[in-house]
């Protein structure tokens, strides 16, 4: 589903500059269409519907509003609607991918979509290990950024009970515990709302971090299933960074996901309990065939428990981003 707008302003200048970033940007997600006169608006508003419309003051005072679901003053700094005091609005003069993002995230909360229908073909990669602290967020991110040099959309979703994302990305956006929240009120379009609020580094799409990580525990499968279904549409590879947990939403994850990779390192402790998780728990037959074997630290596999398996050297800095691009030069 696209969502139909509105630009209704007569800064003529300002029209074709947010019209064409639009296009540029959000083709697949928006319509836009463009009303620089009173007189070009009187015209449209009765052909056609609109999802959003955004309109200054002088279009929203002298317009028929009934054939827009979500109109929004574009307002320039203390500039308040007259008569509609109850109106969503946003300011004219900041950055346009800012404005997006709030239309699109307060749209997404008036919405009746859940689930959208629509189709991509995303691959789903979940990297797990059943010990802590082996690196699996380095490496989550380093497949990531392997995947954006090939060319490919990738969307990172960290849904660890703790996590490091802070330390990789600067987090500026508004956090993913609004997505949740979506979630657990059955209200709203969550696509539309992840579209609104996700950030951007390196070429990574992702969600900020939870503003408190007990919102994750709270998650049902059908929560799971729909927040990984919905950031998969906005994909081609979505890469989910996950607990060293093995409960039913991890079960939940490697059911849904093409591929698991599995991370280990050299230590007694990270060898003893992958060779429990491959000898003494069911999911592992359940998923063999989805696993790589991922050696970090430049660990070294005597006896593979699967027949793909990929070996990252140790890489020797304090930063961790500088570690994770490093990695990601390696063969996944």
């Amino acid at each position: 589903m696209r969502l139909m707008m509105l630009i209704a302003t007569t800064d003529a200048e300002y029209a074709v500059l947010l019209s064409d970033y639009i296009s540029e940007h959000h083709a697949d997600t928006i319509e836009v269409s463009v009303c620089s006169t009173l007189e070009c608006l009187n015209e449209v508003l009765p052909k056609q519907r609109f999802d959003v419309a955004l309109m200054d003051k002088s279009m929203v005072e002298a317009a028929d509003k009934s054939s827009i679901k979500q109109p929004m003053l574009l307002r320039v700094e203390n500039e308040a609607a007259v008569d509609t005091p109850d109106m969503e609005s946003v300011c004219k003069y900041q950055r346009i991918s800012s404005i997006i993002a709030s239309v699109l995230e307060r749209y997404a909360r008036v919405s009746k979509n859940r689930i959208s229908s629509d189709s991509r073909n995303t691959n789903i990669t979940a990297v797990w290990s059943p010990t802590g602290g082996v690196g699996k967020t380095t490496v989550a991110l380093a497949y990531a950024m392997s995947k954006v040099s090939e060319e490919t959309e990738v969307f990172y979703l960290n849904l660890e009970t703790f996590s490091s994302q802070s330390g990789y990305f600067c987090e500026s956006g508004k956090s993913i515990s609004v997505v949740f929240e979506m979630l657990d009120s059955h209200e709203g379009d969550v696509k539309m709302l992840i579209q609104g609020i996700c950030c951007r580094e390196s070429g990574i799409t992702y969600l900020c971090s939870p503003s408190n990580y007990d919102d994750i525990c709270i998650l049902s499968s059908e929560d799971v299933k729909e927040l990984v279904t919905s950031c998969a549409q906005l994909a081609d590879e979505l890469v989910i960074d996950m607990s060293s947990v093995c409960d039913k939403l991890t079960r939940q994850i490697f059911d849904i996901a093409d591929k698991v990779l599995i991370i280990t390192e050299p230590t007694l402790t990270a060898r003893t309990k992958m060779i429990q998780f491959a000898t003494q728990n069911d999911v592992f037959e359940s998923i063999k065939e989805k696993i790589i074997l991922v050696a970090n630290k430049g660990a070294e596999i005597h006896s593979p428990i699967v027949e793909t398996a990929v070996f990252l050297p140790y890489v020797q800095s304090g930063n961790a981003i500088d570690v994770y691009k490093t990695l990601s030069k390696s063969n996944f």
